[in-house]
């Protein structure tokens, strides 16, 4: 089948893209051309989603069947999506897989995060991530009807992965020598890996499945310390853990999920990760040995180069600046 995808070149739509063509489709991307090219086998049409006449332009002659949306950042992207996939301005398709978040939940971060249905969304027109992605959700399940998936993902790691939250625990225990960690390494933590989220998206969208499903790891799957010792094992790093307690850390201005990556203050933590994947397990979204990301990501770090990072890792380079981490084990 004809399936487009609305991003592409980085991490998970790279993923989808390399999924659906070994699936057998006809693949294009479209983006805005600055970040690369897609996987070899794939078309790649170019335009800006914000300009309403973009996408229908770059899809004169090749009308999709299948679309899965990586990429919508803005209410506009999301309008002009729905514009052309309600039949109005371009081909009605029979599958649309739209990857949301749980910042779509009201609630979320803390938690906990119960059935689908049974979650309040964002209802305002705040310009902040969450409220966007509920909003886009509502945007293109109005206008795509049914065949409209929504994926609320949670924290997707794997090889390609630009935002370098695991690449930079990695690279740092690999290092060794003393390590910096929070005195909460068994706070719960569940992630997905992108490989088994991209091919789950391709098949979500061949069989015209509809609603929204929370599309993350089970929860209890690990916890901040398992992650780190499959760290450590995989890397071969000689790094002795030096837990620090949250308020020492918050004291000398480490910011949560950003100098630390993936730690979450004690508060947030305890239910950040109870989320119900009750739908995404019946759905049949894998979940693979935690250790098979892990190495497969650090074999990745090792030979190539890092993307950077994307416009929307709004927070920041992830990690420990070193005259921090020094203070610190001083």
């Amino acid at each position: 089948m004809r399936l487009l995808v609305l991003g592409g070149t980085h991490f998970l739509g790279r993923h989808v893209v390399t999924a659906a063509l070994e699936r057998g489709h006809d693949v294009a991307t479209f983006t805005r051309g600055v970040s690369g090219a897609p996987p070899d086998g794939a078309r790649a049409l170019h335009g800006d989603r914000d300009d309403p006449d973009a996408l229908p332009r770059a899809l004169e002659g090749w009308a999709p069947e299948l679309v899965i949306d990586t990429s919508c950042q803005t209410r506009a992207a999301a309008r002009n999506a729905a514009a052309v996939f309600s039949g109005a301005r371009g081909p009605r398709v029979t599958g649309y897989a739209f990857v949301s978040s749980l910042n779509a939940y009201r609630d979320w971060p803390p938690g906990p995060i119960g059935r689908e249905d049974a979650e309040p969304v964002w209802e305002s027109d705040d310009d902040e991530y969450g409220p966007i992605k509920a909003d886009a959700e509502r945007i293109l399940a109005a206008a795509v009807g049914g065949g409209f998936l929504t994926a609320r993902a949670g924290l997707i790691v794997g090889p390609s992965d630009p935002i370098h939250r695991l690449g930079w625990w990695l690279e740092r225990i690999a290092r060794g020598g003393r390590v910096v960690v929070p005195d909460a390494l068994a706070q719960p933590i569940a992630l997905v890996d992108a490989r088994d989220l991209a091919a789950w998206l391709v098949g979500m969208a061949e069989e015209g499945r509809s609603g929204a499903v929370n599309s993350t790891g089970p929860a209890g799957m690990t916890t901040l310390g398992g992650l780190l010792e499959v760290c450590r094992e995989v890397t071969g790093g000689e790094a002795q853990w030096v837990p620090v307690a949250e308020e020492r850390l918050v004291e000398a201005g480490v910011q949560p999920w950003v100098h630390l990556p993936l730690w979450l203050p004690r508060a947030v933590a305890r239910t950040a990760w109870d989320v119900d994947t009750t739908r995404a397990r019946e759905l049949g979204l894998p979940s693979r040995p935690l250790r098979e990301t892990v190495a497969d990501t650090w074999a990745w770090l090792r030979t190539h180069d890092r993307p950077p990072l994307p416009p929307m890792a709004h927070l920041g380079e992830p990690g420990l600046p070193p005259e921090l981490e020094a203070r610190l084990l001083a």
